[in-house]
Parts: C-alpha cells; sequence; structure tokens
C-alpha cells in the first residue's frame, strides 16, 4: 500500500517537472503579462457599446469574439461579465459569443493546449469554438427574438441617458482626438511588442538568436513604459497580470498534479476499452464528462493528455476539450438566472450537439 502510494505521487511530481521544464511555462509567463495587459489598459466600455441590437452583426459578432479571447477566465469567471454585458444592452446573441468564447478560446488555454497537445488540436479548438460561439448566439438570437425585443425596449431609456452624459455626439474637441489617437497608437506597439515577445519565446529557434531577440523586446517594452504610460497604468497592469497569475497558475500545477497521479491510479486499458472508439456513444459521453466533472479554466488541458496517453481516441478527446471549459452545472444554474431557463436548456442542447459531431467527425479526419 505505502509503495503504491508513493507511485502515484511520485506520477503527479514527474507531471509537475514534465511541465515546468518544458517550454510551456515560456508560452505562459508572457501570455500572462499580455491578459493583464488586456484586462487593465483596454477600454472596455467602448466594446460593450456595439455589442447591442442595432449594431450591425458583421460587427457584434467578432467584436464580441475578440472580447472573449482576450480574457484568460473560465465558465464560472466569466458569468459575472456576461451578466454585465447583457445588463449593458448587448444583444442576447452577441452576450452567448462572448460568454461561450472567453473560456473556450482565450489565449492562454490555446496556447496551453498547442503546447501540451499539439498545435492541430489548438486549431481545431479556436476554429470551432468561435464557430459555435457565432452560430450558437446566432440561433438563439432568432428563436427569442420578440423576448429579446421585451428586454431592449427596457434598456433604451438607461442607454440613452448614457449618450446624452457623453461629451456631445460629432463634438468631441480636437485635443481629445489627438489624445485618444497617442493612446491607440500607444497600445498597438505595446501590444505589438509583447505578442513579439510571447511568440519569440514560445517558437522552437536556437537560443543564440531567441535569448538577444527576447532580451531587447523585454528593453522595448520597459522604454514604452517609462516614456508612455504613468505609474498608476503600470501599476494596475502588473496587478492584473499578478491576479491572473495567483488565480490560474497554482490551480494549474494542481490540476497536472492530480493528473499525473490519476495517470497512475487508472487502469490503462480503462478510457482506452470506452472511449477508445470514435463512435458518437463516445464522444457524447466525453462531453458530458466535461459537463460534470469540470475543471477550472486551462486545467482541462493537462487533464486531455493524460487521457489521451490512457488510450482516449482523438475525437472524443477534442469534444471533452471543446465542453469542458464552456459548460458546468454551476454555470448553467447562474446563466439561467441571467437569461431564462428556455434559453439556458437550448444553449445547453447546442453545445452538447456541436461538440458531440465536431469530436465525432476530427476522429475521423485524424484517425490513429
Amino acid at each position: 500500500m505505502f509503495d503504491f502510494l508513493i507511485k502515484i505521487i511520485g506520477g503527479g511530481l514527474y507531471a509537475l517537472y514534465d511541465y515546468l521544464t518544458a517550454h510551456v511555462l515560456t508560452c505562459l509567463v508572457p501570455a500572462f503579462f499580455i491578459a493583464g495587459a488586456m484586462a487593465a489598459l483596454l477600454p472596455k466600455e467602448k466594446i460593450t457599446r456595439y455589442l447591442g441590437k442595432d449594431a450591425p452583426k458583421y460587427i457584434a459578432y467578432p467584436l464580441s469574439v475578440v472580447a472573449g479571447l482576450l480574457l484568460a477566465v473560465c465558465s464560472c469567471t466569466i458569468l459575472p461579465l456576461f451578466a454585465g454585458i447583457k445588463k449593458k444592452g448587448a444583444g442576447i446573441g452577441p452576450a452567448i459569443a462572448f460568454l461561450y468564447t472567453a473560456p473556450a478560446t482565450n489565449i492562454l488555454a490555446i496556447i496551453l493546449t498547442g503546447s501540451v497537445l499539439g498545435w492541430d488540436f489548438a486549431l481545431a479548438r479556436i476554429v470551432l469554438s468561435i464557430t459555435f460561439a457565432i452560430v450558437i448566439g446566432i440561433i438563439i438570437s432568432k428563436v427569442f427574438k420578440e423576448e429579446e425585443k421585451v428586454e431592449e425596449k427596457k434598456l433604451v431609456g438607461e442607454l440613452l441617458k448614457k449618450e446624452e452624459k457623453m461629451d456631445g455626439i460629432g463634438k468631441i474637441p480636437i485635443h481629445k482626438k489627438i489624445i485618444n489617437g497617442l493612446t491607440r497608437s500607444r497600445l498597438l506597439a505595446f501590444f505589438a511588442t509583447l505578442f513579439a515577445t510571447l511568440i519569440i519565446g514560445a517558437s522552437k529557434i536556437g537560443n543564440q538568436f531567441k535569448i538577444p531577440v527576447v532580451l531587447a523586446l523585454i528593453i522595448g517594452l520597459i522604454w514604452q513604459l517609462k516614456l508612455r504610460f504613468n505609474k498608476d497604468e503600470i501599476k494596475n497592469w502588473l496587478r492584473e497580470t499578478y491576479n491572473f497569475f495567483k488565480t490560474i497558475f497554482p490551480l494549474l500545477l494542481v490540476g497536472i498534479f492530480v493528473a499525473g497521479m490519476l495517470g497512475v491510479i487508472f487502469p490503462k486499458d480503462a478510457l482506452k476499452n470506452y472511449l477508445g472508439q470514435n463512435t458518437i456513444l463516445a464522444n457524447l459521453v466525453a462531453v458530458l464528462f466535461g459537463v460534470f466533472m469540470y475543471f477550472p479554466t486551462l486545467v482541462e488541458v493537462p487533464m486531455a493528455k493524460m487521457f489521451l496517453g490512457l488510450g482516449m481516441s482523438k475525437g472524443p478527446l477534442l469534444a471533452y476539450l471543446l465542453a469542458d471549459p464552456v459548460i458546468s452545472l454551476a454555470s448553467i444554474l447562474v446563466v439561467r438566472k441571467i437569461m431564462g431557463t428556455k434559453r439556458t436548456l437550448l444553449y445547453a442542447i447546442l453545445i452538447t450537439i456541436f461538440c458531440t459531431i465536431s469530436g465525432l467527425i476530427y476522429g475521423v479526419v485524424f484517425a490513429r
């Protein structure tokens, strides 16, 4: 018994060692800084203004998806933000696209998926999740069109009052236009440098080239911070980055450790026998497993790696990976309070159907 316990703990520690010594860590550290900058520096109130009923779909849906991509949060953490943009006047379709995208395809999740499972999984995850987010949002907005109109009428008065409190339509002073332009340019340069650091740091190029380039980019970041950002903005950025780190990274380490232990505990043929085949039932079971056995954001990736090692087929694995971050029993209960029972039920059914079918198709295309 003692030897088996040591073996289990050893499996968890080896999984942690394998993770920390891989290039995954060099991917995540810059990504945390990017996520923190997005949370602290991007003007969220301007984003929500373009998600309402009157905004063209070709603007509202892509913008809601992009807003979701910028947030590294799980399906439970995104709920207050979903309620917030809904309350501010966002249409139910774009709001659902935002609700779906943030936990499914945020920058941290995609980077970790590509680093741990392969970039074929990462590409499938981001393309399918974005497609599902938009399609599900459009379907629900069409099915419950009349209910949405009633809700939006209640918001018209509040939105008009907020618009009246602005500086004036078409009467923005010239000096404010200049300031806004300078602000946009400095943010573009700052985020471009951050993303360049991430891309170079995560690449497999030799250290003789990677290290000098990364150091130069870091110096460039420091120079930009010193000359183009004030102390409050820098503090907010570092605080948001730290909040992401302390909230996500410990849970990620715990998840990796648990996944390593479970890899020792689970019989090697268990998952292979039940989910080793790419069938409709196997994909459906994988989706339902992701709903009931919910893991915090990013933890689903090391769990997926463990499942793959234990013999789970690639189709059910992708189905699990698409469903687990997006929907859980806890999130369903909260979403029901925000948008009602019927819409929540349709939302959950559509996710289950889409993820199951996608896993089945992916398993056929990328069969072992």
